[in-house]
């Protein structure tokens, strides 16, 4: 029987989820999704954004670029999501992203103790590239994978205190739990966010990190995804 969501859930907030095309919005942040090759970083995003799955998919290399739209309340949100490439080679490339990114999701599979422990690398070079106030999500996929458990739940708990993280969650790309849920606290989270600063009479924010999309169509032409398939990560 698949598991239920187990995070969001009731709160201040109505929410709408809209079209992945759909043009309007009033704010927009730039997701990054961190972590190493095979933890199912596109399994996730390609879930939660468009609710399939396949069973093999070809190896991201740079970033791969999707978006997903909601309604808050009243307020028309757009999440820019970049979904970076985990191998050794490509971590020059993946710190170009980290730039004005709103917020982060720090993936690690549940079955790979190694992805887990290898959050401590990716955690620091977050934290030496990204905006110094970025929002982190840890966040443990595979959760379908429950009897290859290597990293325990409590572990992973007590690592988001330890370092101050946002939050932490288990998800499944195959069978989606969690997956929506996970992008929609980020929205949460950030539009929280942007209604504190506006209350303490900082600058709007407006169309945040309006220059990364300017830029999407340009760097899109130099992603190219040749490598061979392999097994998906779920």
């Amino acid at each position: 029987m698949e598991k239920e969501d187990t995070i969001g859930g009731d709160d201040e907030f109505n929410i709408e989820y809209l079209p992945e095309d759909y043009a309007q919005y009033d704010l927009s942040f730039k997701i990054i999704v961190i972590g190493d090759s095979g933890v199912g970083k596109s399994c996730l995003t390609t879930k939660a954004v468009k609710n399939s799955f396949e069973e093999y998919y070809q190896a991201t290399v740079g970033f791969e670029f999707l978006t997903f739209n909601l309604k808050l309340n009243d307020c028309i949100i757009k999440l820019q999501i970049w979904d970076t490439c985990g191998q050794e080679i490509y971590r020059s490339l993946i710190s170009n992203f980290y730039r004005n990114s709103s917020l982060a999701i720090m993936l690690y599979a549940i079955d790979n103790l190694e992805s887990f422990e290898h959050t401590n690398s990716w955690l620091t070079e977050l934290k030496n590239q990204a905006n110094p106030e970025v929002r982190i999500f840890l966040v443990g996929n595979k959760a379908d994978l429950e009897e290859n458990r290597k990293v325990p739940k409590e572990a992973a708990e007590k690592y988001k205190i330890d370092n101050n993280l946002d939050l932490f969650c288990e998800t499944s790309a195959k069978t989606g739990y969690n997956a929506k849920s996970v992008i929609v606290e980020a929205a949460k989270y950030l539009y929280r966010d942007y209604l504190n600063s506006k209350a303490n009479g900082k600058e709007d924010n407006k169309n945040n990190n309006e220059k990364t999309g300017q830029k999407l169509n340009s760097n899109s032409n130099e992603v190219k995804n040749n490598d061979k398939k392999k097994k998906c990560c779920v």
